[in-house]
């Protein structure tokens, strides 16, 4: 009986052991790395043109409407004229205007005369303080109703805002007109801008003082001109930035269309657009640090048919995966196979 015990417990340690065994044999071993092809992130040449349409506008346009209703009794608007800053170009029929303000002159002179002999009694007591004032506040309110005239008047009278080039005349001397009547235009013409937009792909590279190249079937050759400003809000619909430029030579009339080359050579990191991995939300590449899978979100910039500039993200010198990144996992351990160049992948 006890033989008996001795062999149950023995086979029993012996199985056990074998399970074990087993089952260790059957535990998974760490995967091994996985090989990937990388590119070193580096600054390259980027050299971008970008050709767009232009309109031109003059620096300074004004439509000529009247302030107040009434009749043209003066017209000063030749076609095609140059005028200069403060030359009047239109009178309106004030005359009723002119009637009160002589009115009320001679009002003032009547009230400046009691309110110096009410002085001349106040100093001697001869007349209470209450006569002396409402003299005084008589003064005052004829002078003021005499400014609220003058302001009535010079609105009949239309001058030149700027020194520039009038348009075609569109009333005629005797016409009634409304401060919604189109009288004329008149145009800077000397100082003309270039208004253009570009995609918002290149905002990063858009800057006040670029230089823009100006074409046009007014001169033969393209004129070199400034940025001198760019719309700080991205339009919401088309998503392009307004951009102006100021034309300093050469002759165009405003409303011309103009060809604008954007030509710029800087540096930046360029990779294979089959290293970005699309997302809903950015776009990631996947950097290899430490032996170790690290995905990262990046923004992008110009693009070809092969290559795409990384603008934020990465850093020269930094080892980006080209091949492979489908079998790879966040921090995943990975080997480097291969270092490839750009030349290499876009061929």
């Amino acid at each position: 009986m006890k033989y008996s015990l001795i062999m149950s417990g023995l086979l029993a340690a012996s199985l056990l052991i074998s399970c074990k065994a087993k089952n260790k044999e059957q535990e998974p071993s760490e995967k091994p790395p996985i090989a990937v092809d990388v590119v070193i992130a580096g600054s390259e040449n980027i050299s971008s043109i970008l050709e767009v349409n232009g309109s031109v506008l003059s620096n300074e346009m004004v439509e000529l409407r009247p302030e107040v209703s009434g009749r043209l009794i003066y017209l000063n608007l030749p076609d095609g004229a140059t005028v200069k800053q403060g030359t009047v170009l239109a009178r309106i029929n004030d005359a009723d205007l002119q009637a009160q303000l002589e009115q009320q002159k001679t009002q003032l002179e009547l009230a400046n005369k009691t309110l110096k002999r009410l002085s001349d009694l106040l100093k001697v007591n001869g007349v209470n303080q209450a006569d002396y004032d409402a003299a005084l506040s008589q003064v005052n309110t004829i002078q003021s109703n005499m400014k609220v005239l003058n302001a009535q008047i010079d609105k009949t009278v239309i001058k030149a805002p700027f020194s520039g080039e009038i348009g075609i005349r569109v009333v005629s001397l005797g016409a009634y007109v409304t401060p919604q009547t189109l009288i004329g235009s008149l145009y800077q013409t000397d100082k003309v801008k270039i208004d253009f937009t570009v995609p918002e792909t290149f905002a990063s590279i858009i800057e006040k003082g670029n230089k823009v190249k100006i074409q046009s079937n007014s001169f033969t050759e393209s004129l070199d001109e400034t940025i001198t400003a760019i719309e700080p809000q991205i339009n919401t619909v088309s998503r392009n930035i307004k951009v102006r430029a100021m034309l300093t030579k050469g002759i165009i009339h405003p409303g011309a269309f103009v060809k604008v080359v954007l030509d710029q050579n800087r540096k930046g990191i360029m990779v294979p657009t089959n290293a970005i991995i699309p997302d809903a939300l950015s776009n990631q590449v996947v950097v290899v640090r430490h032996n170790k899978a690290l995905f990262v979100n990046v923004e992008t910039g110009l693009r070809n048919s092969n290559l795409v500039e990384l603008t934020s993200g990465v850093n020269p010198g930094d080892s980006i995966i080209v091949s492979g990144m489908l079998f790879v996992r966040p921090n995943a351990s990975v080997k480097v196979k291969k270092v490839v160049s750009l030349k290499e992948e876009i061929q």
